[in-house]
């Protein structure tokens, strides 16, 4: 996530964040759950390893659930919007897991590229990033922090909103079945549409991390617009 990006994670969304995002992702936690498990297996069960989280401000789920998995990881969690990363620090105080875990606010390039991370997470950022370059511009970031063959993986939404009117709908039933009114609902949709510019395809989120020092990613989950994926750092 990048400065313009996070400007939009002010308080008020902060606050109603963990409700919002287990709606509009079906199997939020599964995703979570999953992704441990990749990285675990990918890394190895049971061995001591130092994670790179960005974009990490939120529930924090992603390092729980990888922390409950693995209590030899460590985690270094980056994220440039304050209320989300204040919300992401009192959920891993409320986990007891806080000397597993240091936090900074800021971005991913502030970070120091030595000692390299054995692994990274981002999930639910590539999406809020504008164009091309600024995706470009983070998994370059997170590459350059990696050790070779290190795995990262990368979690978002995939394909224009607009170019899916069947997703879209189905995505609004999810707030219908959770009791949302309607007026309500378009209004979500609305800003979703404004708000956000995924990918344009799976083929365009690969060749972007093909550019950006990675290796072929591996889809292991998807909901919706939702993917999730485990790709591995280039051996250079």
């Amino acid at each position: 996530m990048n400065q313009t990006s996070a400007a939009k994670f002010d308080a008020d969304r902060a606050g109603e964040y963990a409700r919002q995002s287990r709606i509009a992702l079906a199997g939020y936690d599964a995703c979570h759950a999953l992704s441990a498990c990749m990285l675990s297996a990918a890394l190895g069960a049971g061995r001591a390893a130092r994670l790179l989280v960005a974009g990490a401000g939120g529930t924090a789920g992603e390092i729980i659930t990888a922390a409950t998995l693995e209590p030899h990881w460590s985690f270094v969690a980056v994220d440039p919007a304050p209320a989300m990363l204040e919300l992401a620090k009192a959920q891993i105080a409320g986990a007891n897991l806080s000397e597993r875990v240091t936090f900074v606010e800021g971005l991913v390039s502030d970070l120091q590229q030595s000692p390299p991370f054995d692994a990274a997470i981002m999930i639910g950022v590539i999406h809020h990033l504008p164009g091309d370059a600024a995706k470009r511009a983070i998994l370059s970031d997170i590459a350059a922090r990696l050790k070779p063959q290190a795995p990262l993986v990368l979690a978002g939404n995939v394909r224009p909103y607009a170019s899916q009117p069947e997703l879209m709908a189905a995505w609004a039933n999810l707030w219908r079945l959770h009791g949302t009114a309607d007026a309500e609902i378009e209004e979500k949709l609305a800003r979703i549409l404004q708000g956000a510019e995924p990918p344009r395809s799976e083929e365009a989120l690969a060749a972007l991390l093909n550019e950006t020092g990675f290796g072929t990613p591996l889809r292991f989950f998807a909901s919706l617009f939702w993917g999730a994926w485990l790709i591995p750092r280039d051996n250079d």
